[in-house]
This record gives C-alpha cells, structure tokens and sequence, in this order.
C-alpha cells in the first residue's frame, strides 16, 4: 500500500515539474517573440519568419549595442554643444533670445496647423506675455466643423506649448485649414 501511494505521489510531483516547465518554456518564447518585435525589420538580414530565437537573440543584443554607440555619441555631442555656448564670444545670447521671444529664427506666438486627412493637429507656442484662451480655439476648431479629441499644453521656461488633436465632424465635407489657420492667426496675434 505504501509503495502505491509514494509512485502516485512521483507521478504528481513529474506532471508537476513537467507543467512548470512547459509554462516557463511558453513566456520565454513569449519574451522573444516581444524582444524580436521591438527590433526594425531592417535589422533582420534574412526575413523575420525564418530567424531561429537564436539568431533573434543575437540581432537584437548587435541593435542594443548600436543604439548605446548612439547614445554615447549624442551625449557627446549634447556636451560639447553645451560646453561651447557657455563660453566663447561667438555663442548666442540666449537671454537676448528669450527677450525677443524668438525659437529659431521665428518670432512667436507661432501656429502650427497639420492635415492629417480626417484630423488635424494644431500646435501653437506662445510666449508667458501673449495670452489667449484655449476654448477660443476649440471654438474656433469647431465653427469649421471639427470636434476636439485632446488639449494639452506644457510649459518650458517662458514659452507655452499647446497641442490640440481635432477631428473632422464630416468626412465628405471636411475643414478648410487654411480658413482655420488665418483666424487662428487672428485669435493669437
């Protein structure tokens, strides 16, 4: 009697390890087919379908090493750029700059109006100096026959950021975005 219940016992305990196995087995192939993923196809030589997980593991550790080599030289490049307005003569003075209200070489506020087929994203930056209110452009957005889907806005030192994603009410008829644009030139001005 004893020996029966100690075999079913082992019996339980493999199909227990068996199980544990099969599912450690199914996330780690889950984990790589997430990881190959996240790599570009253009990364892959052969075609996605006929890499082994191997050669997927191996791809993917040469795009990380590339994409730190980036990293490396961007942070460089971020330092000396850093380094050189700090000092020299010839670097921007980038109070006169904020004085001014310039990004680039363009004067603010600046209205940025996108078509992207039935929406449209409106980008406007503005100065802490210049306001305005944003449910005049959501107004606005609507008289031309679009619904706002999302406002947001962030600031960066005295510049205001807005973001605003609207879309068309009817697709047939659409919006006019250049008739949007000028009043929203209009508003900020």
């Amino acid at each position: 009697m004893k020996k029966n219940i100690s075999s079913t016992d082992d019996q339980a305990s493999k199909l227990d390890r068996k199980t544990v196995e099969r599912n450690r087995r199914i996330h780690m192939k889950g984990l790589c087919f997430k990881l190959a993923s996240l790599i570009p196809a253009r990364h892959f030589k052969p075609s996605r379908e006929t890499v082994t997980q191997l050669d997927q593991l191996d791809y993917a550790t040469s795009y990380i090493t590339q994409l730190k080599g980036k990293i490396e030289k961007l942070k460089l490049t971020k330092e000396r750029a850093a380094s050189s307005s700090t000092s020299g003569s010839s670097s921007i003075n980038t109070n006169m700059i904020d004085h001014n209200m310039m990004i680039g070489t363009r004067q603010l506020p600046i209205v940025d109006l996108r078509d992207l087929g039935p929406c449209i994203e409106v980008i406007l930056i503005s100065g802490l100096q210049k306001n305005f209110m944003l449910y005049e452009v959501i107004s606005i957005l609507q008289e031309e026959g679009a619904d706002v889907v999302s406002a947001s806005f962030y600031t960066a030192g005295d510049k205001i950021f807005h973001t605003i994603h609207a879309q068309v009410k009817i697709s047939r008829v659409g919006v006019e975005t250049s008739r949007v644009r000028q009043r929203l030139q209009e508003l900020i001005f």
